[in-house]
């Protein structure tokens, strides 16, 4: 993992950390060009937008996102280390990947734990092929989509569905893929009309695409669709069944409305049977019967008291048709069953994609093609789960339109889905990771400006970039004997087998992973290629291991740094106590966490030095030290890079075991678990 950042609106952050934030002038400046924040004038209720920034223009602006990469790591390590449940805060994972890469990462942290994936990959078209490494055509594409479904498979929950957006070039191939790999799953089709326009094919004018949906078999788990008020339009008057007045004399009485705002103003007294309609005699109002359109004498649904109490409440109102005074009714819609067919105009991918993502950005910065409706993914993540606690994965994110779409459901009912979005475009950082930071300060925006700045939403998301392909070959450096060398000149053939087989899977590994360089880990780099340029790169092994272990981070320690002295009341050899000081020899930093089995983590990275009996004396005070601050002992197993004895400062009660990191490492990156 070659980099770690994170962003936090400014209400998660405690404000003794305000005026380092209010100093930084590289993050005053993407909130201007995020937000406008310049923008922000002054009066006597507002502290207006001054340079630098002011600690109460911070308080008074909390839905700002702070970005941790404008700090610096002793900055970012104390800001994450003041965050408990740290993964439980976290809202959403942002992945900077090829995402065959990125998914093989999620394995121990997410399996079996997503919710729900959308995806809307990019497929062959007739006029070019897609951009995705070479430009994958036809069988190259199948195996795209294969194995990478093939993977996000063990990601997903027992009830969670798969849904997949694609046109009528891939279709087939699409439904071959699924039908293969998604093994105890059906696929069900849905026909989304998503271009009410139209794109100018031979013969006819294609509007729809198509969306796959991978069910657990068996299942009924798609949810219903539910009404809304704008979907219901009914007549407080009866129809059908029992209607007449005849059926219930009691609901025949007369409701009176105002001409002028058709205020409901009373209701008279139910008109016994065979009584005729008296006369209504005030010009500035009307008396509103039961009585449909052929003049049948039918009856209310509710009784006129009812009539009253929800007139007052706003689910009773008259409305003017054609002329006419009618009075109509709200009803919490029933729950209906999912149409396979998708039609409407907020499903237009034109409108609520493309002309949605120019104003989040403004008409010349949307650098990005053909973005979903955020109204269309919205449904589908709704047809996914109404569990308010979801995981959605997306990847294949682009825009990212599904993690807008999660903070949108968010905003809209309390909830705290969250999402993960994978994306390998260089638009990641101008498109994707921009969206969501501008989407989580405002809900609604206008050629890039937002349009009130009220309506922010409480967020923390990570960002992670993963080393490409290309890195992993560049950090390549091979070890072979002369002999080998001799034979791989002289046998094409046994080159070929030999390069697969041996050269990339034992040669490499020990560049692949330098266990030797685990003494330093806060300085592990690799050659990373940035910007057409490769350099060395520090690369973050803590960030890591906690996804090759798959753990729930609850808590994050900032790095500390200490000078060991010897200690006379010591319980045992050598032992020493630490100081901490900036420049000290000795550094920590410790990760808590779950394990996917449920046990209780700690894992303790620290640098070492050439002096084993000096490093361990260190590692045991800090131990020591630690357990006390924290108050929490009870760990099963500790993870610590380095030989150690940790094992001996176990009491009799204590059943914790140690695992050395480098081997753990190891094991889990090339080998499995």
């Amino acid at each position: 993992m070659v980099e770690t950042n994170w962003c936090i609106t400014l209400d998660k952050i405690d404000e003794s950390f305000y005026p380092e934030i209010a100093a930084n002038d590289a993050q005053r400046q993407e909130w201007v060009e995020l937000y406008a924040i310049d923008e922000i004038a002054g009066d006597l209720m507002t502290v207006a937008y001054s340079n630098p920034l002011t600690v109460d223009f911070l308080k008074q602006n909390k839905n700002l996102v702070l970005d941790t990469k404008h700090f610096t790591t002793e900055f970012k390590e104390r800001l994450v280390a003041s965050i408990d449940n740290l993964d439980e805060e976290t809202n959403g994972l942002l992945i900077h990947s090829e995402n065959f890469q990125a998914l093989n990462l999620l394995q121990e942290k997410y399996r079996e734990k997503i919710s729900g994936i959308y995806i809307d990959p990019p497929y062959n078209t007739d006029a070019t092929e897609i951009v995705y490494k070479n430009g994958y055509k036809d069988s190259s594409w199948c195996s795209l989509i294969n194995d990478r479904m093939a993977i996000a498979k063990k990601l997903m929950h027992k009830d969670a569905c798969a849904c997949t957006t694609i046109d009528e070039c891939e279709v087939n191939n699409l439904a071959f893929i699924i039908s293969q790999v998604m093994g105890g799953y059906i696929l069900r089709p849905v026909i989304i009309e998503y271009n009410h326009r139209g794109r100018v094919k031979s013969n006819f004018a294609i509007t729809h695409e198509y969306a796959l949906w991978a069910i657990p078999q068996g299942r009924d788990l798609i949810t219903r669709k539910r009404e809304t008020s704008d979907d219901i339009r009914r007549n407080l008057r009866r129809t059908g069944t029992d209607s007449t007045r005849q059926a219930s004399p009691k609901q025949f009485y007369g409701i009176e409305v105002d001409n002028d705002t058709l205020a409901i103003v009373g209701v008279t007294e139910p008109l016994p049977l065979g009584t005729p309609i008296p006369e209504h005699n005030n010009p500035k109002t009307t008396m509103v019967w039961p009585i449909d359109e052929q003049g049948v004498e039918r009856r209310w649904y509710y009784g006129s008291e009812r009539v009253l109490i929800e007139a007052a409440e706003g689910t009773v109102w008259a409305k003017r048709i054609k002329g006419e005074i009618q009075i109509h009714y709200h009803q919490d819609g029933k729950p209906k069953m999912r149409k396979s067919v998708w039609v409407g105009k907020l499903l237009d991918a034109s409108t609520y994609g493309s002309e949605l993502l120019n104003d989040i950005f403004g008409m010349a910065k949307a650098d990005f093609s053909f973005p979903k409706s955020i109204y269309a993914v919205k449904e589908c993540l709704e047809a996914m789960s109404y569990n308010p606690k979801a995981v959605f994965l997306d990847y294949f994110a682009g825009s990212g339109t599904t993690g807008h779409a999660v903070i949108d459901l968010n905003r809209e009912d309390g909830g705290n889905r969250k999402y993960i979005l994978v994306e390998m475009g260089n638009y990641f950082n101008t498109v994707t990771k921009p969206r969501i930071k501008k989407v989580v300060y405002a809900k609604d925006w206008k050629d890039g400006k937002p349009q009130n700045r009220n309506t922010g939403v409480s967020q923390i998301f990570k960002y992670i970039r993963l080393e490409s392909y290309e890195d992993t070959l560049n950090n390549i450096e091979l070890s072979r004997t002369p002999e080998q060398e001799k034979q791989l000149r002289m046998d094409a053939s046994f080159f070929n087998e030999y390069l697969v087989s041996y050269m990339l899977d034992i040669e490499s590994r020990g560049s692949l992973l330098n266990l030797d360089r685990f003494k330093e880990p806060f300085a592990y780099k690799m050659k990373i290629a940035e910007n057409n340029e490769t350099k060395e790169t520090t690369i973050d092994l803590v960030e890591t291991f906690n996804y090759l272990l798959g753990l729930a981070v609850t808590r994050q320690k900032a790095a500390a740094r200490f000078n060991a002295v010897p200690d006379p009341k010591g319980e045992y050899e050598n032992a020493v106590m630490l100081t901490e000081d900036k420049e000290g020899k000795y550094t920590f930093k410790t990760v808590e966490g779950i394990m996917p089995n449920g046990d209780k983590a700690l894992v303790i990275w620290r640098n070492l030095t050439n002096d084993l009996a000096a490093d361990n004396a260190a590692l045991d005070a800090f131990f020591v030290k630690y357990r006390a601050e924290t108050k929490n002992s009870e760990f099963d197993i500790i993870y610590v890079n380095g030989d150690n004895n940790l094992e001996n400062l176990k009491s009799e009660k204590e059943q914790w075991k140690v695992r050395l990191i480098e081997l753990e490492f190891k094991k889990r990156m090339f080998e499995g678990v």
